[in-house]
């Protein structure tokens, strides 16, 4: 096959072309995946609580109507007593944590639990449209409490937060470039700041003929355990500089934001006040006491989350986008020239009676049912109830280590050790790495195993993608390319999620057998001078 097969593709379009190759390998090895981030783990709790409150919805919907395959509604008054006498906790683990689920809505956060049993329950049978249109009433201070338990490291945010559930967090990527744009807080020609290596849509949609916005590189260091270089921040306090896009922990280097790196952002918004910070948290949980940048410039941020990676609920798509009350956003469009505003009413009108007031997080709402189908827009309610029950199953831990986090934990730590333990190549157990992936360099593993010479021929003779199609091509093992998410070229992205915990060691393995390879290719050219 020709080498330049995979030019100009994306990281992901490479990755599933590549995966034929190694389906049909030349070693005839077993397939090995580890390209995506999809964890091969679920979260049972949550789920078969869904489908407890599912069928406690049917039984109770027939006290109204019961006739053939029909049933009615349910009724508010009394619900949560119904509910109660559903339940067998004493019998049943779902049932316990339902009841564990009731006292902490009840006696924690002092909610009316005929209210809440009635939204969660009709909210999972799925038999209204999601009212109001951008989350459930109770959904939201359940979404608020967890992503403050979760991300925030103290700070108390919950009820200074607004939240409008996604079809996963990559819907919500588009929704917020897309009403950016519309607000005109983006427009073509403008800077954004980007922190590299990112998620690839970070890099390709602001390159769009729709936005063409000059992309500004943070870079992460390699050489400092992907730690990002606190000078680079300080590019941020350029005024030209409208947009910051960060994921943190990152994708594909797994680092999160030290102490020293929040600050320097926060030095840098001193002098750049209105920068708008667009952080994507999705790996967070999978750091000891994570903190956001949301934590520390509330005003300035806006917060993507997803809970496909730790509950392993990808075909859920579940995602969110959180904002403050208070915020940068909602100022820079009431700063915006009137003809600009006056465009912006014109557009809102058909939502509220004073667009000028409609804040950035509705517009979000309305922008992603092209405004003229606001009112049936929002997240299904199942899937947003989904969101609070995976909330839920680990705020009940309030006052004890939640297992399902720590297990999740421990699990990608032994797939990474064993990755590492094979490649013997330095692992990184410093509190910041989310160990989520690994970015290997094989210009650094080359000259590692067989010298600075054999690194200087393997680096100048191949394509940097060489490598990665031999071993799909001949061992069988699928990676991704690091230079599709800006790192330098010669990294390999290896995702400690998505294969059983013995196929690291494997992989690794592979990975070096692969490299002799190489190696005894080049000590036969030398032979032969």
């Amino acid at each position: 096959m020709d080498k330049t097969f995979f030019n100009g593709l994306g990281a992901f379009e490479t990755s599933f072309s590549m995966i034929k190759l190694a389906e049909n390998n030349e070693k005839e090895n077993i397939f090995l995946n580890a390209g995506r981030g999809n964890p091969n783990w679920i979260n049972t709790q949550a789920r078969l609580a869904f489908n407890r409150l599912i069928e406690f919805g049917i039984k109770d919907s027939k006290r109204t109507i019961d006739m053939a395959e029909m049933a009615g509604y349910t009724t508010k008054k009394g619900i949560a007593q119904r509910f109660e006498a559903f339940l067998e906790p004493d019998e049943d683990e779902t049932d316990n944590f339902l009841m564990l689920m009731l006292d902490y809505l009840r006696f924690d956060l002092e909610y009316a639990a005929d209210d809440v049993i009635k939204e969660l329950v009709d909210g999972a049978i799925g038999n209204n449209y999601p009212e109001p249109s951008r989350v459930l009433p109770y959904t939201e201070l359940i979404i608020n409490k967890y992503l403050e338990s979760t991300l925030y490291d103290g700070e108390k945010l919950s009820e200074k937060t607004k939240v409008f559930p996604t079809e996963g967090g990559t819907a919500a990527i588009v929704y917020i470039f897309n009403s950016l744009k519309r607000n005109h807080l983006i427009q073509p020609g403008d800077k954004i700041a980007i922190n590299t290596p990112i998620f690839t849509p970070y890099l390709q949609i602001p390159e769009l003929s729709e936005f063409d916005l000059v992309e500004v590189y943070i870079d992460s260091d390699p050489s400092d355990k992907w730690n990002i270089r606190v000078d680079q921040l300080d590019k941020l306090a350029d005024p030209d500089i409208k947009a910051f896009f960060i994921v943190n922990p990152s994708n594909p280097a797994s680092t999160a934001f030290s102490d020293e790196a929040l600050a320097a952002v926060k030095k840098a918004v001193e002098s750049n006040p209105d920068l708008m910070i667009i952080t994507d948290d999705v790996y967070g949980t999978f750091v000891e006491d994570f903190r956001s940048i949301y934590a520390v410039l509330p005003y300035n941020t806006l917060l993507v989350y997803s809970y496909s990676k730790l509950f392993g609920a990808t075909g859920w798509r579940l995602g969110l986008i959180a904002v403050n009350d208070i915020n940068v956003f909602d100022k820079r469009i009431s700063e915006l020239p009137q003809d600009m505003l006056q465009r912006l009413r014109n557009r809102y009108k058909i939502v509220t009676g004073d667009p000028s007031d409609l804040p950035f997080i509705e517009r979000l709402v309305a922008d992603s049912r092209s405004v003229g189908l606001y009112h049936t827009a929002g997240l299904s309610t199942p899937q947003q109830i989904m969101e609070a029950l995976f909330s839920l199953s680990h705020l009940v831990h309030r006052y004890d280590i939640d297992p399902y986090f720590l297990a999740t934990v421990e699990l990608i730590d032994q797939r990474y050790q064993d990755l590492h333990k094979a490649l013997k190549f330095p692992g990184d157990d410093s509190r910041e790495n989310a160990k989520y992936y690994s970015l290997i360099n094989i210009y650094e593993l080359a000259e590692k195993k067989f010298g600075k010479d054999f690194r200087r021929y393997f680096s100048t003779s191949f394509p940097h993608n060489d490598f990665l199609k031999n071993l799909a091509e001949k061992n069988g093992v699928v990676l991704m390319d690091g230079s599709g998410f800006g790192s330098r070229e010669g990294n390999l992205r290896i995702s400690q999620a998505n294969l059983p915990t013995e196929d690291y060691y494997l992989i690794g393995k592979q990975i070096i057998g692969l490299m002799k390879d190489y190696y005894e290719e080049y000590q036969e050219k030398m032979a032969s001078k």
